[in-house]
C-alpha cells in the first residue's frame, strides 16, 4: 500500500514540531536552573498547551506556579495532566498539594475523600498514593492512606518505615518508636538496622524514656519474644547505665541458655567506658555463675583488668591495693595454669612489681621464668620480651633493652608487635638523646601501623621536631628527654625537681609548655589536684595558641569533673572548651560530658 504524500507531510510536520518543543524544553530548563524564572515560565506556559510535554515540564512548571501563587493555573494544568495520563497518582497528589498551598482545605478534603473512595479496592495503589502525599507534606492524609492500605492487606506492620518517617517529621516520637518496633517485630534480622535508626533519631532523656516505656509494654505483651529485651539492653547501653544493661543481658543469657555471652559483652563495653565498678561486678558474676563454662577464664581475666584499671585511675595509686592485686594475679595464675590466660596473669603481676612497687628484680624473675616456659605461646612470649626490655630500661641498661625490642621486631614481621617494638626502640633512642635515630623509626610508624601506635609516633615526632629546630645542640631537649626517662622509671620526685629547674633555666624555650604539662601529670600522680590545675593554667595563660592548649583545657575540665567532683565548674569548663576548641580531638568527649552533667542523658539505675 502506498502512503499518500499528504500523510507524509503531516508526519514530517509533526516530527518537526516535536523537535522544536524538545529544544524549547531544554532552553526553559536552562533558564530555570540559572534563575531566569520569568523567561522559564513563559516557555513552560507555551509548552504546557501540548499534552505530550507534560511529563517533561511538570515538576519545574508546578514549582514556578506555586512560587507565584498561581494556584488556578496550576489546578487547570494538573487536571489536564491527570486526564492525559489516565489518573497518574503523582499528579493527583500534586493537585492535593496545590489545594493545601492555596488554603482551600475544604476542597482538598473533598478531593482526597473521592481519591480514597476510588482506590479503596486497590491497597497497592493506596500505598503509592500515600508515598506521594508524604512527598507533598500532606502528612495526615498520607498516614490515613498508609493505614488503609495496611488494613486492606491484613498486615499490621506494612509501611512501618514510611509511617515512622512521617511521625519523625511531625516530631511525634511516640508514634515513630511504635512503628520502628512494629517493623522489627517481623524479623530478628532487622534488629541492627532499627538500632541504627533509633540511634540517629532518638535524642535526649525524654526520647530514651519514651522508648523504654514502649519496650516494656512490648515485653509484657510478647513475653517470649527476645527482640524487645535485646532492644532494651541496647537502650541501657545508650544511657551508659551498665548495671541496667547487665540485668537485661542476664535475662537474655538465661533464656537462651548461654554461659554469660551477653553479660560478657556488656562488661567489656563498661570496661571500655571506664565504668570499672560495674565491669568488675559483671565479670565477677559470670565467673561465679559459670565456673565450668568457656567464659570462665575470660571473665576472670577481665575482672582482673577492671580491678587493675580502677587502681591505675586513682591518684595517688594505693600501694596496698597494688599488693593485693598482685596476690590475686598469683592466685589466678595457679588456678588457670597452664593456660595462656594463666601466663598472661603472671606477666601482669610482673608489671605491678616493676612499675608500681619498685621491685624490679621480682618482676625480672617472673618474666625470665615465663620466657623459658615452653607452653607460653609465641605472641605472648614476644610481649613478655617487650616487658623485659622495659625492665632493662628501668635498670638503666638501654643496650639490653634495644636488643630485646629488635628481636621482637624481627620475630614478628608485619604484626602489631613489630610496630610496638619499633615504637619502644624509638622511645629508647629519644630517652638517650639520639633524636635522629628516634625520628627515623617514628617516620616509618606514622604511616604503616595501627592508629594508636601511629598517634604515639606522630606525637613523639612532633615533640622532637618542635623543640630541636632552633636548638642546634639539642641540649635542652636532651635534658627534657632524660627527665622523661626518670618519669618512666617511676622516679617522680626526682623528675619533678628537675622539671622545676628547667623552668628557671629556660623560661623562654619552646619546651616550657611541655614542662608544665609533665608537671601537671606528676602532680596528679602524687595526689595534688590543685597543683596540677596550677600548671595547666600556666599553659592556658602563656601558651594559649600552642599545640598543648586544648590538652590542658580538657585535662583541667576532667580534673574538676572526675577528681574534685565539682559539677558546676566542670560543666562551665567543658562549655568553654567547646567554644574555644571546636575542632579538637577531645570535642566529642567534652560535648558528651557537658550534656551528661547538664542532665540531658542522666543515668536511670534500675537495680532490681
Amino acid at each position: 500500500m502506498k502512503t499518500s504524500s499528504s500523510a507524509i507531510s503531516i508526519l514530517l510536520l509533526s516530527l518537526s514540531l516535536v523537535a522544536q518543543d524538545q529544544d524549547k524544553i531544554l532552553i526553559a530548563n536552562e533558564y530555570y536552573q540559572q534563575g531566569a524564572l520569568e523567561k522559564a515560565e513563559i516557555l513552560y506556559e507555551e509548552l504546557a498547551r501540548n499534552s505530550q510535554n507534560i511529563q517533561l515540564i511538570a515538576a519545574n512548571y508546578l514549582s514556578l506556579l506555586k512560587r507565584n501563587q498561581q494556584f488556578k493555573t496550576a489546578e487547570q494544568f494538573l487536571k489536564k495532566s491527570i486526564n492525559h495520563s489516565s489518573g497518574n497518582m503523582l499528579y493527583v497528589a500534586n493537585l492535593a498539594g496545590i489545594y493545601r498551598a492555596s488554603g482551600d482545605v475544604e476542597k482538598e478534603g473533598k478531593f482526597l475523600s473521592q481519591v480514597k473512595k476510588d482506590l479503596s479496592k486497590n491497597p497497592f495503589q493506596l500505598g503509592i498514593m500515600a508515598q506521594y502525599l508524604m512527598n507533598e507534606r500532606l502528612y495526615e492524609s498520607s498516614i490515613e492512606f498508609f493505614h488503609l492500605s495496611r488494613k486492606l492487606r491484613g498486615n499490621k506492620t506494612l509501611h512501618a518505615l514510611e509511617l515512622a518517617s512521617i511521625y519523625r517529621m511531625k516530631n511525634d516520637k511516640s508514634s515513630m518508636i511504635e512503628e520502628y518496633l512494629s517493623y522489627v517485630s517481623n524479623s530478628s534480622n532487622r534488629l541492627n538496622y532499627v538500632k541504627d535508626l533509633l540511634q540517629n533519631f532518638i535524642q535526649g532523656k525524654e526520647d530514651l524514656d519514651q522508648l523504654e516505656v514502649s519496650l516494656i509494654m512490648k515485653i509484657q505483651e510478647y513475653p517470649n519474644d527476645l527482640k524487645y529485651p535485646e532492644l532494651l539492653l541496647w537502650l541501657e547501653l545508650q544511657r551508659k547505665n551498665f548495671y541496667g544493661a547487665f540485668i537485661q543481658a542476664k535475662a537474655i543469657d538465661k533464656r537462651k541458655q548461654k554461659p554469660g555471652d551477653r553479660m560478657m559483652n556488656v562488661g567489656r563495653i563498661a570496661l571500655d567506658n571506664k565504668a570499672f565498678d560495674e565491669a568488675e561486678e559483671i565479670f565477677s558474676y559470670v565467673a561465679r555463675q559459670y565456673p565450668a563454662d568457656r567464659n570462665y577464664s575470660f571473665a576472670k581475666k577481665y575482672w582482673m583488668e577492671a580491678r587493675k584499671s580502677k587502681i591505675e585511675s586513682s591518684y595517688p595509686i594505693d600501694e596496698a591495693q597494688v599488693r593485693t592485686l598482685a596476690g590475686q594475679y598469683l592466685s589466678l595464675y595457679h588456678e588457670l595454669y597452664p593456660s595462656q590466660t594463666a601466663f598472661e596473669m603472671f606477666r601482669l603481676k610482673a608489671f605491678l612489681h616493676a612499675f608500681y612497687l619498685d621491685e624490679v628484680e621480682v618482676a625480672s624473675g617472673i618474666l625470665n621464668q615465663l620466657v623459658v616456659e615452653q607452653r607460653v605461646g609465641k605472641l605472648l612470649k614476644s610481649r613478655i620480651k617487650l616487658d623485659l626490655g622495659d625492665i632493662y630500661l628501668l635498670k638503666d641498661e638501654p643496650w639490653e633493652a634495644t636488643l630485646l625490642y629488635s628481636q621482637v621486631e624481627k620475630e614478628n614481621p608485619n604484626h602489631q608487635l613489630a610496630y610496638d617494638a619499633k615504637l619502644r626502640n624509638a622511645r629508647l633512642h629519644y630517652f638517650t638523646g639520639n633524636f635522629a635515630l628516634a625520628k627515623g623509626h617514628l617516620d616509618i610508624l606514622k604511616k604503616n601501623t595501627t592508629r594508636n601506635i601511629s598517634n604515639d609516633a606522630i606525637a613523639l615526632g612532633m615533640l622532637i621536631s618542635d623543640n630541636t629546630v632552633l636548638d642546634t645542640t639539642d641540649m635542652v631537649m636532651q635534658e627534657f628527654a632524660a627527665i622523661e626517662l626518670l618519669i618512666f622509671q617511676n622516679k617522680k620526685l626526682q623528675a619533678r625537681a628537675e622539671l622545676k629547674k628547667m623552668l628557671l633555666k629556660y623560661p623562654h624555650h619552646s619546651i616550657i609548655d611541655e614542662v608544665y604539662f609533665s608537671l601537671s601529670k606528676l602532680a596528679m600522680d602524687l595526689g595534688n589536684e590543685t597543683e596540677a590545675i596550677g600548671h595547666l593554667d600556666q599553659i592556658l595563660a602563656t601558651y594559649k595558641y600552642d599545640i598543648l592548649s586544648d590538652d590542658a583545657a580538657f585535662k583541667k575540665a576532667k580534673i574538676y569533673d572526675h577528681h574534685l567532683k565539682d559539677t558546676e565548674m566542670a560543666k562551665q569548663l567543658y562549655q568553654e572548651f567547646l567554644i574555644e576548641y571546636p575542632g579538637s580531638m577531645y570535642a566529642a568527649e567534652a560535648r558528651k560530658r557537658f550534656r551528661f552533667l547538664r542532665g540531658d542523658l542522666k543515668k536511670n539505675h534500675h537495680k532490681t
